[in-house]
């Protein structure tokens, strides 16, 4: 028992002082960081970024929505049912296979710019 109570009070203490070094430190850090996060070089970066998500974030739903109708129209043809259903299975393999090549392409997009970003806040820390 009473070595939980030592280990009890040693937490307490230990999170009392640390807690106050760590709160200024915290607030070094955060200083640092806001002063790096708010350089124009960075913000143009960010802006990129935030432009690269908004053209990708479109770019997928029309993907998908031009998936469906190429199956819809696979299934609409004067063919036999066994002939539709292999047209619009077809169809729904090949739209699939766009919607992933455009999410590929976005995601090496924002990798990309990501790094940019990552590299210009690394330069306006450097400075």
């Amino acid at each position: 028992m009473r070595g939980k109570i030592g280990i009890v009070v040693g937490l307490a203490a230990g999170y009392v002082l640390g807690s106050r070094a760590g709160r200024e430190r915290y607030e070094q850090i955060k200083t640092g960081f806001l002063k790096v996060w708010n350089t124009d070089p960075v913000q143009r970066q960010v802006e990129k970024v935030a432009d690269l998500g908004k053209s990708a974030a479109m770019a997928l739903p029309s993907a998908v929505w031009d998936g469906a109708v190429k199956i819809t129209r696979a299934a609409a043809n004067k063919k036999t049912p066994g002939q539709k259903l292999d047209a619009a299975i077809k169809a729904g393999r090949d739209s699939a296979d766009d919607v992933s090549r455009g999410a590929k392409t976005t995601a090496a997009e924002v990798k990309r710019a990501s790094a940019e970003v990552a590299d210009e806040v690394q330069k306006a820390a450097e400075s």
